[in-house]
Protein backbone atom coordinates (compact mmCIF):
# COMPACT_ATOMS: atom_id res chain seq x y z
CA UNK A 1 0.00 0.00 0.00
CA UNK A 2 1.09 3.07 -1.04
CA UNK A 3 -0.13 6.86 1.12
CA UNK A 4 -1.00 10.64 0.12
CA UNK A 5 -1.75 13.08 2.50
CA UNK A 6 -2.95 15.77 1.34
CA UNK A 7 -4.48 19.55 1.97
CA UNK A 8 -6.06 19.40 -1.32
CA UNK A 9 -9.85 20.09 -1.70
CA UNK A 10 -9.89 19.59 -5.28
CA UNK A 11 -10.23 15.82 -6.02
CA UNK A 12 -13.07 14.39 -7.48
CA UNK A 13 -14.47 10.69 -7.33
CA UNK A 14 -12.19 9.46 -10.75
CA UNK A 15 -8.97 10.84 -8.38
CA UNK A 16 -10.01 8.72 -5.75
CA UNK A 17 -11.13 5.65 -7.86
CA UNK A 18 -7.68 5.54 -9.84
CA UNK A 19 -5.96 5.85 -6.46
CA UNK A 20 -8.19 2.77 -5.27
CA UNK A 21 -7.23 0.81 -8.25
CA UNK A 22 -3.31 1.61 -7.65
CA UNK A 23 -3.59 0.85 -3.95
CA UNK A 24 -2.95 4.18 -2.61
CA UNK A 25 -4.43 5.45 0.30
CA UNK A 26 -5.52 9.22 0.26
CA UNK A 27 -6.07 11.30 3.45
CA UNK A 28 -6.55 15.08 3.50
CA UNK A 29 -4.86 17.18 5.92
CA UNK A 30 -6.81 19.55 7.99
CA UNK A 31 -4.94 23.33 8.70
CA UNK A 32 -6.16 26.65 10.44
CA UNK A 33 -9.19 28.21 8.31
CA UNK A 34 -8.32 31.65 10.67
CA UNK A 35 -5.53 31.88 7.71
CA UNK A 36 -7.28 31.49 4.39
CA UNK A 37 -10.55 33.22 6.34
CA UNK A 38 -8.19 36.45 7.09
CA UNK A 39 -6.51 36.30 3.50
CA UNK A 40 -10.13 36.63 1.82
CA UNK A 41 -10.91 39.71 4.38
CA UNK A 42 -7.63 40.94 3.15
CA UNK A 43 -8.19 40.80 -0.63
CA UNK A 44 -12.22 41.75 0.02
CA UNK A 45 -10.79 45.01 1.65
CA UNK A 46 -7.87 45.61 -1.01
CA UNK A 47 -10.53 45.21 -4.26
CA UNK A 48 -13.51 47.46 -2.72
CA UNK A 49 -10.59 50.28 -2.16
CA UNK A 50 -9.02 49.94 -5.26
CA UNK A 51 -5.80 48.92 -3.46
CA UNK A 52 -3.92 47.33 -6.39
CA UNK A 53 -4.21 50.48 -8.44
CA UNK A 54 -3.48 53.15 -5.34
CA UNK A 55 -0.01 51.23 -5.12
CA UNK A 56 0.83 51.50 -8.37
CA UNK A 57 -0.05 54.86 -8.71
CA UNK A 58 1.91 55.81 -5.27
CA UNK A 59 5.07 53.46 -6.61
CA UNK A 60 5.66 55.61 -9.46
CA UNK A 61 5.09 58.84 -7.11
CA UNK A 62 1.59 59.90 -8.61
CA UNK A 63 -0.77 60.72 -5.26
CA UNK A 64 -3.75 61.90 -6.45
CA UNK A 65 -6.88 60.76 -5.42
CA UNK A 66 -8.45 57.79 -7.52
CA UNK A 67 -11.33 58.98 -9.97
CA UNK A 68 -13.90 56.38 -8.05
CA UNK A 69 -13.83 56.24 -4.37
CA UNK A 70 -13.89 52.99 -2.15
CA UNK A 71 -16.12 51.06 -0.86
CA UNK A 72 -16.97 50.49 2.79
CA UNK A 73 -17.84 46.99 3.93
CA UNK A 74 -20.60 48.07 6.34
CA UNK A 75 -22.67 49.62 2.94
CA UNK A 76 -22.19 46.35 1.53
CA UNK A 77 -24.07 42.51 1.57
CA UNK A 78 -21.66 40.22 1.60
CA UNK A 79 -22.43 36.79 -0.48
CA UNK A 80 -20.87 33.67 1.05
CA UNK A 81 -20.79 30.88 -1.46
CA UNK A 82 -20.33 27.65 0.96
CA UNK A 83 -19.94 28.26 4.71
CA UNK A 84 -17.88 25.19 5.88
CA UNK A 85 -14.85 25.33 8.12
CA UNK A 86 -13.49 28.39 6.26
CA UNK A 87 -16.40 30.05 4.85
CA UNK A 88 -17.84 29.96 8.68
CA UNK A 89 -14.71 31.77 9.65
CA UNK A 90 -15.69 34.39 6.92
CA UNK A 91 -18.67 34.72 8.13
CA UNK A 92 -17.71 35.37 11.67
CA UNK A 93 -15.28 37.94 10.89
CA UNK A 94 -17.53 39.81 8.30
CA UNK A 95 -19.61 40.44 11.73
CA UNK A 96 -17.23 42.48 12.71
CA UNK A 97 -17.43 45.25 10.00
CA UNK A 98 -21.57 45.29 10.12
CA UNK A 99 -22.05 44.02 6.93
CA UNK A 100 -25.30 42.33 5.58
CA UNK A 101 -24.07 38.42 5.01
CA UNK A 102 -26.19 36.32 3.02
CA UNK A 103 -24.99 32.52 2.24
CA UNK A 104 -25.65 30.18 0.41
CA UNK A 105 -25.07 26.56 1.38
CA UNK A 106 -26.48 22.55 0.63
CA UNK A 107 -26.71 22.32 4.55
CA UNK A 108 -28.65 25.26 5.39
CA UNK A 109 -28.00 26.25 9.41
CA UNK A 110 -31.01 28.03 11.00
CA UNK A 111 -28.71 30.55 12.47
CA UNK A 112 -27.41 32.27 9.08
CA UNK A 113 -29.42 33.89 6.23
CA UNK A 114 -29.28 31.15 4.33
CA UNK A 115 -30.70 31.84 0.24
CA UNK A 116 -30.46 30.28 -3.04
CA UNK A 117 -27.63 31.03 -5.23
CA UNK A 118 -29.66 32.78 -7.57
CA UNK A 119 -30.54 35.07 -4.80
CA UNK A 120 -27.26 35.45 -3.13
CA UNK A 121 -25.87 36.77 -6.62
CA UNK A 122 -28.60 39.06 -7.41
CA UNK A 123 -28.39 40.72 -4.38
CA UNK A 124 -24.80 40.58 -3.42
CA UNK A 125 -22.13 43.29 -3.78
CA UNK A 126 -19.02 41.33 -3.03
CA UNK A 127 -19.40 37.25 -3.84
CA UNK A 128 -16.55 34.85 -2.32
CA UNK A 129 -16.45 31.11 -2.96
CA UNK A 130 -15.90 28.81 -0.32
CA UNK A 131 -17.34 25.43 -1.87
CA UNK A 132 -15.58 22.45 -2.18
CA UNK A 133 -14.39 21.57 -6.07
CA UNK A 134 -16.49 18.96 -7.29
CA UNK A 135 -18.28 17.66 -10.92
CA UNK A 136 -21.27 19.38 -9.77
CA UNK A 137 -19.55 22.54 -8.78
CA UNK A 138 -17.15 23.33 -11.49
CA UNK A 139 -17.49 26.49 -12.99
CA UNK A 140 -20.57 27.16 -10.12
CA UNK A 141 -20.06 30.87 -11.28
CA UNK A 142 -20.36 30.41 -15.23
CA UNK A 143 -21.35 33.25 -17.73
CA UNK A 144 -24.84 32.74 -17.09
CA UNK A 145 -24.74 33.32 -13.34
CA UNK A 146 -22.36 35.89 -13.55
CA UNK A 147 -24.92 37.56 -15.81
CA UNK A 148 -27.26 37.21 -12.43
CA UNK A 149 -24.76 39.48 -9.82
CA UNK A 150 -25.35 42.72 -9.81
CA UNK A 151 -23.36 45.49 -11.78
CA UNK A 152 -20.48 46.85 -10.29
CA UNK A 153 -20.17 43.50 -7.67
CA UNK A 154 -16.94 42.36 -6.76
CA UNK A 155 -15.88 38.35 -6.71
CA UNK A 156 -13.59 36.93 -4.25
CA UNK A 157 -12.08 33.40 -5.22
CA UNK A 158 -9.66 31.99 -1.88
CA UNK A 159 -11.42 28.50 -2.86
CA UNK A 160 -10.91 26.23 -6.13
CA UNK A 161 -10.07 28.03 -9.34
CA UNK A 162 -12.51 26.08 -11.63
CA UNK A 163 -15.57 27.12 -9.10
CA UNK A 164 -15.17 30.02 -11.49
CA UNK A 165 -14.83 30.15 -15.31
CA UNK A 166 -12.27 32.59 -15.87
CA UNK A 167 -13.02 33.20 -19.54
CA UNK A 168 -16.87 34.55 -18.59
CA UNK A 169 -15.26 36.14 -15.42
CA UNK A 170 -12.63 37.72 -18.07
CA UNK A 171 -15.89 38.74 -20.03
CA UNK A 172 -17.50 40.45 -17.28
CA UNK A 173 -14.98 42.43 -15.87
CA UNK A 174 -13.35 43.90 -19.43
CA UNK A 175 -16.88 44.83 -20.38
CA UNK A 176 -17.26 46.95 -16.98
CA UNK A 177 -20.33 44.62 -15.96
CA UNK A 178 -18.69 43.86 -12.85
CA UNK A 179 -16.58 46.10 -10.38
CA UNK A 180 -13.45 44.14 -9.96
CA UNK A 181 -12.29 40.79 -8.77
CA UNK A 182 -9.63 39.43 -5.98
CA UNK A 183 -8.23 35.89 -7.23
CA UNK A 184 -6.17 33.54 -5.07
CA UNK A 185 -6.66 30.45 -7.49
CA UNK A 186 -6.90 30.33 -11.06
CA UNK A 187 -8.28 27.22 -12.93
CA UNK A 188 -4.91 27.42 -15.02
CA UNK A 189 -2.64 27.50 -12.13
CA UNK A 190 -0.98 24.14 -11.84
CA UNK A 191 2.61 24.93 -13.97
CA UNK A 192 2.98 28.74 -13.64
CA UNK A 193 1.93 29.37 -9.21
CA UNK A 194 4.95 28.48 -7.20
CA UNK A 195 7.44 28.97 -9.98
CA UNK A 196 9.65 32.24 -10.52
CA UNK A 197 8.67 33.17 -14.41
CA UNK A 198 9.87 36.86 -13.78
CA UNK A 199 12.22 36.14 -17.04
CA UNK A 200 9.13 34.33 -18.68
CA UNK A 201 6.55 36.89 -20.31
CA UNK A 202 4.86 34.33 -22.38
CA UNK A 203 2.15 33.47 -19.43
CA UNK A 204 -0.98 31.76 -19.32
CA UNK A 205 -3.29 34.35 -21.88
CA UNK A 206 -6.08 34.25 -19.10
CA UNK A 207 -3.48 35.62 -16.48
CA UNK A 208 -1.81 37.87 -18.47
CA UNK A 209 -5.82 39.63 -19.02
CA UNK A 210 -6.10 39.42 -15.60
CA UNK A 211 -2.80 41.15 -14.98
CA UNK A 212 -3.45 44.07 -17.20
CA UNK A 213 -6.79 44.54 -15.35
CA UNK A 214 -6.67 47.50 -12.95
CA UNK A 215 -9.56 46.80 -10.93
CA UNK A 216 -8.62 42.69 -10.43
CA UNK A 217 -5.79 41.10 -7.76
CA UNK A 218 -4.15 37.57 -8.40
CA UNK A 219 -2.26 36.47 -5.54
CA UNK A 220 -0.62 32.47 -6.29
CA UNK A 221 -2.97 30.35 -4.09
CA UNK A 222 -0.76 31.24 -0.35
CA UNK A 223 -3.92 32.43 1.62
CA UNK A 224 -3.40 28.94 3.26
CA UNK A 225 0.26 29.91 3.93
CA UNK A 226 1.05 31.26 7.39
CA UNK A 227 3.14 29.16 10.05
CA UNK A 228 0.19 27.91 12.10
CA UNK A 229 -1.57 26.56 9.40
CA UNK A 230 2.01 24.99 7.70
CA UNK A 231 2.13 23.61 11.59
CA UNK A 232 -1.28 21.86 11.59
CA UNK A 233 -0.64 20.39 8.18
CA UNK A 234 2.74 18.54 9.42
CA UNK A 235 1.29 17.74 13.04
CA UNK A 236 -1.89 16.38 10.97
CA UNK A 237 0.19 14.82 8.13
CA UNK A 238 1.80 12.78 10.89
CA UNK A 239 -1.32 11.84 12.42
CA UNK A 240 -2.75 10.07 9.91
CA UNK A 241 0.24 8.71 9.26
CA UNK A 242 0.73 7.12 12.48
CA UNK A 243 -3.04 6.09 12.04
CA UNK A 244 -1.90 4.22 8.86
CA UNK A 245 1.00 2.49 10.02
CA UNK A 246 -1.38 1.15 12.83
CA UNK A 247 -4.03 0.03 10.74
CA UNK A 248 -1.90 -1.80 8.30
CA UNK A 249 0.06 -3.39 10.86
CA UNK A 250 -3.46 -4.79 12.16
CA UNK A 251 -5.04 -5.10 8.43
Amino acid sequence: MRYISTRSAGYNHIDLHAAEHLGITVENVTYSPASVADYTLMLMLMVVRNAKSTVLRSQAHDYRLSEVPGRELRDMTIGVVGAGRIGAEVIERLQGFGSRVLVSDRHRDSSLDCVSLNALLAQSDVVTLHAPLTMETHHLLDRQRISQMKPGAFVINTGRGSLLDTEALLHALESGRLGGAALDVLESEEGTFYFDHSRNFELNPSLARLHELPNVLVTPHIAYYTDHALRDIIETTLANCLVFLREARHG
